[in-house]
């Protein structure tokens, strides 16, 4: 945690001066409306250099750069550079960088920081989810209609727009509320502390939510794919809330429809 911790607050350096100059922005385009930006390449050549230095032996999978298979076969971080460019790339202090350790397929460890509000959020498997050293736990709503909760919004290249419009006319039917602030990283993580009450999205890959995966579970809340799938890393989507939410959550969504 310590390696891990310090890595994230050293690449984080550079997203902060970046932060802001959007006019000055070196900016790539991967496919439609999604951008790459220099700082997020910088922050990942950062982040795997201070991680390798501590843990030579372990392999790397992240957004940016190309899988690297290490010499011990059962650890891998996993990273992304900054969750949220686009938010970035528009000055929006709504991103993360984010880094998860995988052991043997399972996330055990994860680290999750807002340069810009300074929120450090960490976890360990069985010691619990905490924000900047406190304590988290998810919300305590237990209906539906009470909720606010998040949802992720496609961009135009997502092959999945009707079948979201479908659910978003379901939900805003039983919710309190729905936002979608742009970070999958942030939306677990706000999730874990009970800003949100839950939520679900689509289209994701695993840097998107390895290590919000496990800030919800050791905040005492569920996860799960969005087709019932209970290890979501690799599905591509999932849903989220506590105990009592999850299954309205999921009875909502099945109104919709399968994708």
């Amino acid at each position: 945690m310590t390696v891990m911790i310090a890595a994230v607050r050293k690449a984080a350096r550079g997203v902060q001066r970046d932060y802001g100059e959007v006019s000055s922005l070196q900016i790539s385009v991967k496919g439609p409306a999604d951008f790459v930006t220099n700082s997020d390449k910088k922050a990942e050549k950062i982040l795997r250099s201070e991680l390798a230095n501590a843990r030579p032996t372990y392999g790397f999978l992240g957004e940016e750069e190309a899988e690297v298979k290490g010499t011990d076969p059962d650890h891998r971080f996993i990273i992304d550079p900054i969750d949220g460019t686009f938010n970035f790339m528009h000055a929006l202090p709504l991103f993360a960088l984010t880094i998860a350790l995988e052991r043997k397929g399972e996330i055990v460890a994860g680290v999750t920081y807002n340069p810009i509000t300074d929120e450090l959020f960490h976890t360990e498997k069985g010691t619990g989810a905490f924000l900047n050293n406190k304590r988290m736990r998810v919300g305590a709503r237990r209906e539906i209609s009470e909720a606010l909760l998040f949802c992720g919004l496609p961009n135009r290249a997502d092959k999945n727009h009707e079948q979201q419009r479908n659910e978003l006319a379901v939900m805003q039917t039983k919710v309190a509320g729905l936002r979608c602030i742009g970070s999958t990283a942030l939306d677990m993580c706000y999730t874990a502390m009970g800003r949100f009450d839950g939520g679900w999205a689509h289209g994701l890959k695993p840097w998107d939510m390895a290590a919000g995966i496990l800030f919800i579970r050791e905040a005492g809340g569920f996860v799960q794919g969005l087709n019932g799938e209970t290890e979501p890393l690799y599905s591509g989507g999932y849903l989220c809330a506590n105990a009592d939410l999850l299954p309205q959550i999921k009875s909502a969504l099945a109104e919709a429809g399968k994708p």
